[in-house]
C-alpha cells in the first residue's frame, strides 16, 4: 500500500503535461531545436520570395534614367534659320574650331564647327583637315548662341559654268578683260574674253569681241577661275547705248515732278524705270497707276529714255 500512487497525483501529472503541450507545440512534433537545424530544413508550403527580384542591378545602366553625359555628350543641332554663305577661305584655326570666310560680296565671317558640322570637299565627306587657305566654300550657317555656327561646309574646285548680268564697267581690248556690274550681287566682276569666246549681237546673231561696248547690258556665261576673274564662254549683247526698245504693260509707278514711270513689261514679266521729260512728254490724264501703257524708249547706257508714251485699251 505505500507504493500506490494516489489518483489525485496521475491527475496532476496529466493535467501538467498537457500545458506542456499546449505552450511548445513545435517540441512536440519535432520541429528543429535551434536557429541552424531551422535554416536546414525547407518549407515546402511557403510561397517562393521573390524580394530580390525587385531589386535593380547596380551594375546595368538605366536605360529610362540616363539623359547623357552633358560634357562629353555632342549637343543636337541649333534650331533656327539656315543661311548659305559663299566665299573664300581667309584663316584656319584647327584649334578653335573655326574658319575665317570672306564672302563674295565683301566682309569677314568667323564661322565655328565641331563634330556636328558635315564637311565636303567636291561632294565627298571629308574633314577639316581638308580646308585650306583661298579655298572657295559654301557655308550652310546658324546661329548657335552669340556664334556663328557652321552645319555644312562645302569645298567647291571643280567649278562648273555659271552666268551674270549687267553693264560693261570697262573693256580692254588690248588684255582681253571686261568689267561688268553684275545685278546679282552689285559688285563689279571680270572676265576674260579670248578667242574661245563666243559673242551674240541683240538679234542672237554671231558678233566678235569687237562689238562690246562700255555701257553695253550683256549676259556672260563664264567658268569662275581664281581670283574674282572668270573665262567668259558666251557673251550675249543684250542692249547698246543708242538701240531702241518698246515696253508694254502696266504702270506700277508714276512720279510727274522726277519725270519717271516704272512699267511692268508683258514680254519678259520685268518692271523697267524709264525717265522722261514731264515737259516734253505730255501724259494723258489716262494714264495713271493701274493703267496700261505703250512706251517706246531708247536706252542711253545709264537708262532707258522716252521717245513715245500712249495708253491702251
Amino acid at each position: 500500500m505505500k507504493n500506490f500512487v494516489p489518483q489525485a497525483l496521475l491527475i496532476a501529472l496529466f493535467l501538467s503535461l498537457q500545458l506542456a503541450v499546449a505552450q511548445n507545440p513545435a517540441g512536440a512534433t519535432g520541429a528543429p531545436k535551434n536557429s541552424s537545424d531551422a535554416a536546414k530544413t525547407p518549407n515546402s508550403s511557403a510561397p517562393e520570395s521573390h524580394e530580390n527580384s525587385s531589386v535593380p542591378n547596380a551594375d546595368a545602366p538605366n536605360q529610362e534614367s540616363n539623359p547623357g553625359d552633358p560634357l562629353l555628350d555632342v549637343p543636337p543641332l541649333p534650331k533656327g534659320k539656315v543661311t548659305l554663305v559663299g566665299g573664300r577661305v581667309g584663316k584656319i584655326d584647327s584649334i578653335g574650331d573655326r574658319i575665317v570666310v570672306e564672302p563674295f560680296g565683301g566682309g569677314k565671317i568667323k564661322v565655328f564647327f565641331d563634330e556636328r558640322t558635315h564637311i565636303y570637299r567636291d561632294e565627298t565627306e571629308t574633314t577639316q583637315a581638308n580646308i585650306h587657305k583661298g579655298d572657295r566654300v559654301y557655308v550652310d550657317t546658324m546661329l548657335d548662341g552669340p556664334r556663328v555656327f557652321a552645319r555644312n561646309i562645302r569645298v567647291v574646285t571643280r567649278l562648273l559654268p555659271t552666268d551674270a548680268s549687267g553693264q560693261v564697267l570697262s573693256y580692254d581690248r588690248r588684255s582681253g578683260v571686261i568689267v561688268v556690274n553684275d545685278l546679282v550681287s552689285a559688285q563689279p566682276v571680270s572676265f576674260s574674253v579670248g578667242p574661245q569666246t563666243v559673242v551674240r549681237k541683240q538679234d542672237n546673231a554671231a558678233g566678235s569681241a569687237d562689238d562690246l561696248r562700255e555701257g553695253s547690258l550683256v549676259a556672260v556665261r563664264f567658268s569662275p577661275g581664281t581670283g574674282h576673274r572668270g573665262a567668259a564662254q558666251q557673251v550675249s549683247i543684250l542692249a547698246v547705248p543708242g538701240t531702241t526698245f518698246t515696253f508694254a504693260g502696266k504702270v506700277t509707278h508714276l512720279d510727274m515732278r522726277t519725270g519717271l514711270i516704272a512699267v511692268d513689261n508683258q514680254s519678259d514679266h520685268k518692271t523697267y524705270d524709264i525717265a522722261f521729260d514731264p515737259a516734253k512728254n505730255k501724259l494723258n490724264d489716262d494714264i495713271t497707276v493701274g493703267s496700261q501703257v505703250q512706251i517706246v524708249a531708247t536706252f542711253t547706257g545709264k537708262g532707258y529714255q522716252v521717245e513715245n508714251i500712249s495708253s491702251m485699251p
